[in-house]
């Protein structure tokens, strides 16, 4: 039984023979010895139980077989080529696409950051960006939808991502309190969540950032009051300095805070959310959503060495 796939070397040498009329002339233009073309013909013909050139004294001629054979070597040897040729242009970053979800003030901050190094690097690689929480974003992760995601969580374990897929620690992000900056707490250097009781708090429109809330205030002794509940934390900082109740900021949002905000961390324990890229296995096998995430982490890198918040107030 003869094999199905022939050697791409042997087709190489019958396309040239063809091409060039002769062994010799076949070798020459090569860079082959004649009787190594030769050889290459001698086992393509043996493969294929076929003579595929006749022999004559001033050169060849394909034979009915050859004539039936070249179209067919011709168009492998092309496409190996072009798959050559995108394999080295994948190997630069030069083709594909990425599709990324972040978190919102991760999308303020980092991703900015992070793209626009990747799209001075990699012009030709074009990346499309979604907004959407932690919990919304991981069913896209896991159904294709994306391929990288940023994602933050108010505890120390980040909820499971899809089996496979590769996660990476960005940086830790503090959460600090941001209350009106006429609030009785507003001079001090930090606030202690006790002394929070009464307030009113105006939390995140979801049941995990209500639950997470709800979590630190226990550990103080005291449920947390809020009748305020909205999605977006520039929405949150805006009722704040309206005077209608307290909210927590993560350090990523401090460049935003609006006038008449004091923004102080809490003490003891300040709370803090990890900051996490997820990357589903086909990305973290593509080398520009690797060159992706080295940017990603670089930016979160350079927000960690800002280091901690002391009083924030007015700002513009």
């Amino acid at each position: 039984m003869r094999p199905e796939v022939l050697p791409p070397t042997a087709l190489q040498a019958f396309v040239t023979v063809t091409a060039q009329g002769s062994f010799t002339a076949a070798a020459a233009s090569s860079g082959y010895t004649q009787s190594a073309i030769s050889r290459q013909i001698t086992t393509l013909e043996d493969l294929c139980g076929v003579k595929l050139f006749v022999r004559e004294t001033r050169g060849v001629r394909l034979t009915a077989a050859g004539e039936t054979l070249l179209p067919h070597a011709r168009s492998v040897l092309a496409e190996l080529a072009a798959a050559g040729r995108a394999l080295n242009a994948a190997r630069r970053c030069e083709t594909g696409s990425l599709r990324v979800g972040a978190f919102p003030t991760a999308n303020a901050t980092l991703v900015p950051q992070a793209l626009a190094r990747f799209r001075t690097a990699y012009p030709k690689i074009p990346v499309h960006l979604c907004e959407g929480t932690t919990e919304r974003l991981l069913p896209m992760l896991e159904a294709g939808d994306i391929d990288i995601a940023v994602l933050s969580t108010h505890t120390r374990r980040l909820p499971a991502p899809p089996l496979h897929h590769h996660v990476v620690r960005l940086l830790d992000d503090p959460l600090l309190l941001a209350l009106p900056s006429d609030h009785r707490l507003a001079g001090r250097p930090e606030a202690a969540w006790a002394e929070l009781a009464d307030c009113d708090w105006i939390v995140g429109d979801t049941p995990e950032a209500l639950a997470a809330l709800r979590s630190l205030c226990e550990k103080a002794g005291f449920v947390p009051r809020n009748t305020l509940r909205v999605s977006e934390w520039i929405a949150k900082l805006r009722l704040v300095a309206a005077g209608l109740g307290i909210t927590l900021v993560p350090g990523l949002a401090l460049g935003y805070v609006p006038e008449g905000v004091t923004v102080l961390p809490l003490a003891p324990e300040p709370p803090a959310r990890e900051v996490f890229a997820v990357l589903s296995p086909r990305a973290h096998s593509t080398p520009s959503a690797r060159a992706l995430l080295t940017e990603l982490h670089t930016a979160g890198r350079a927000r960690a060495t800002l280091g901690g918040a002391g009083p924030i107030r007015d700002s513009a």
